[in-house]
């Protein structure tokens, strides 16, 4: 088995590993798309994977986060980065251990991109992390949301012009980001409080962040209706359907949306 080959079965079994809502969509996209998108949530996972991890200090995860987003504005160098994963060897998942493959695996004509939306959350992550994630306000929460998600809206965004010339706004993606980042934060709620961190501004309750999700959500619509490329569309309305879906199961009192549901959604959306 080639390299390419050996990269590509690594990183679609750790894309099914690592990702409940992106999995499918990815898996439908056309070969060139389907590996650029699959490089970039594995390369964005990775570094989340160190901002949610619980038993590195807050000291540690900033300094790993700020490290990597400095390696990912220079010519790659994997030796470098394999470096600063040294200490925390033991520690760190393989999703995080193998961001190197993750790069070589991604199309060279979007890798700057990808690297760049990279670095940018990786150090936007890093100084919430030293603030120990305290969101005061709306703004704060916006903040937090774009540097988390919205940045993967803008990387998809340039993936979609990449491959195909396919145009959307880059505000609308940044919204649909920060909406299903909200909903997340809403579903995880009472795990995030076990671990004393709550992304919930100062004097929000549970309507407040649903408004605050329905309301990207809805900007997130917009965003959808600019794609013509079927490929493209189904990746899209996929997690924002699923979105909507785990909104109403919350609503309705239960923790997610059950599987069987999740699976008539997405046949939904693929058989139209």
């Amino acid at each position: 088995m080639s390299e390419t080959n050996y990269l590509q079965s690594d990183a679609i079994d750790m894309l099914k590993a690592t990702s409940r809502t992106f999995y499918i969509p990815i898996s439908l996209l056309s070969p060139g798309l389907k590996e650029a998108v699959t490089s970039a949530y594995l390369c964005m996972r990775a570094i989340d994977e160190i901002e949610d991890h619980p038993g590195l200090q807050l000291s540690s995860k900033s300094d790993l986060l700020l490290s990597i987003s400095q390696i990912l504005r220079r010519p790659f160098d994997e030796n470098a980065l394999m470096g600063i994963f040294q200490p925390y060897k033991s520690l760190l998942p393989e999703v995080t251990l193998r961001l190197g493959d993750w790069i070589k695996f991604c199309p060279p004509a979007i890798l700057e991109n990808i690297l760049e939306s990279t670095s940018i959350m990786a150090k936007g992550m890093a100084e919430w992390a030293s603030k120990e994630w305290k969101i005061k306000d709306e703004e704060d929460l916006d903040q937090y949301t774009f540097y988390v998600a919205g940045l993967v809206g803008v990387m998809l965004t340039d993936i979609w012009k990449w491959y195909d010339h396919t145009e959307t706004d880059k505000e609308l993606a940044i919204a649909f980001g920060r909406g299903l980042q909200s909903v997340n934060i809403l579903r995880n709620q009472m795990e995030d409080a076990s671990r004393g961190i709550n992304f919930f501004p100062d004097g929000w309750e549970f309507e407040d962040m649903l408004m605050y999700a329905r309301r990207n959500l809805a900007l997130a619509d917009e965003y959808v209706k600019d794609i013509k490329t079927e490929t493209i569309l189904h990746f899209c309305k996929i997690p924002l359907a699923l979105a909507y879906g785990t909104l109403d199961a919350l609503t309705a009192g239960k923790e997610k949306m059950s599987r069987a549901a999740v699976t008539d959604v997405v046949s939904q959306i693929v058989g139209k």
